[in-house]
């Protein structure tokens, strides 16, 4: 599943501002529970499995890009959200290249469908490994237009 057909506009926080990546994970469930994406009680499950997997290695990739993620039971279907660092500097997530991050996606994932995590996780990669893409987030401030970035990223 690619980013066009996972998130809505609503699913993107533009001028996203944690103060580290572990409040970016927080904030990130926060929304997906506000926007009735995740149910208020599957919250904290949620939150303690992105967590713990961010605890066993850093989901900071490269190019400015993180993933934190997890698989977990009693989800009807993946979720997702993503936050744009657009301050200068952007966030240390620990990414493997040591460069700061810039954006950010949480990304939460029945279980039962470890096939289509990777493949997403996978998609998700390939579009914002894009520089066009990601200087198009990072250059907006309108959900849409960013939303039509991650369409364009996919072609």
């Amino acid at each position: 599943m690619g980013p066009s057909e996972l998130f809505n506009a609503d699913d993107l926080v533009l001028g996203f501002d944690p103060a580290d990546k572990w409040e970016a994970i927080h904030s990130l469930v926060d929304h997906l529970v506000g926007r009735g994406r995740l149910a208020p009680d599957a919250a904290e499950p949620v939150r303690e499995a992105v967590l713990a997997r961010e605890r066993s290695m850093s989901t900071g990739m490269e190019l400015g890009v993180a993933i934190p993620h997890a698989a977990v039971d009693d989800l009807p279907e993946i979720v997702g959200a993503m936050g744009v660092v657009q301050r200068e500097g952007g966030l240390d997530f620990e990414s493997i290249d040591g460069q700061p991050t810039r954006v950010v996606v949480l990304l939460v994932i029945p279980k039962a469908q470890k096939l289509l995590h990777i493949r997403t996780l996978a998609d998700i990669a390939r579009v914002l490994a894009k520089e066009s893409v990601r200087e198009r987030l990072l250059g907006t401030a309108d959900v849409e237009e960013a939303r039509a970035a991650l369409i364009a990223g996919t072609t």
